[in-house]
């Protein structure tokens, strides 16, 4: 049984940038809360950017009260330094969520972009007009990553409330 509303956070994982957004669902209608990101590139101490990210995660929450958490899941690629990086950041953002009680729900990006625009391989500026269009805000952001993050809050919203379609359980580390 669903609230009559619900507040969404959503994470587009990243190391240097990390991209959140916030949508309220008000009787079923998705509204844009807050999004922006998180800039970690100055930081040149790794556990340090963890850190950051854990805490970001942790004054969302307290800011906000989300009741549902839903996060990119990183893409496969072909630099193992990359996704481990990736992953690490993707693994602390998980950590904070849960250390508040938040379930956690992991999407593809193919699946977040099919979501929300139709198309499995939307580009960046693709999502955000999308974006734009279904949650009637202005503007672009100065990082796509914010709109990314968008993105899989809707994506979430989308898998978990539309009739018939239900929560599809993709290929994941429990198939691994």
């Amino acid at each position: 049984m669903h609230r009559k509303t619900e507040i969404i956070l959503g994470i587009d994982p990243g190391t240097l940038i990390l991209g959140y957004g916030l949508i309220e669902i008000k009787n079923r209608k998705p509204a844009l809360i807050e999004m922006g990101v998180l800039k970690l590139g100055a930081y040149k101490d790794t556990y340090q950017r963890l850190q950051m990210i854990y805490q970001k995660i942790l004054e969302l929450h307290k800011n906000f009260q989300p009741q549902q958490f839903a996060i990119e899941a990183p893409f496969f690629g072909k630099n193992v330094q990359s996704m481990l990086k990736l992953g690490r950041a993707q693994g602390v953002a998980i950590a904070a969520a849960m250390q508040v009680g938040l379930s956690v729900e992991e999407y593809s990006p193919k699946k977040i972009k099919q979501s929300v625009t139709g198309n499995g391989n939307a580009s960046k500026e693709q999502v955000w007009k999308m974006l734009q269009q279904t949650l009637n805000f202005e503007g672009r952001p100065e990082f796509l990553d914010a709109t990314d993050a968008v993105a899989v809050a809707l994506c979430h919203h989308y898998q978990t409330s539309i009739p018939g379609l239900g929560k599809q359980k993709e290929q994941g580390w429990d198939a691994f």
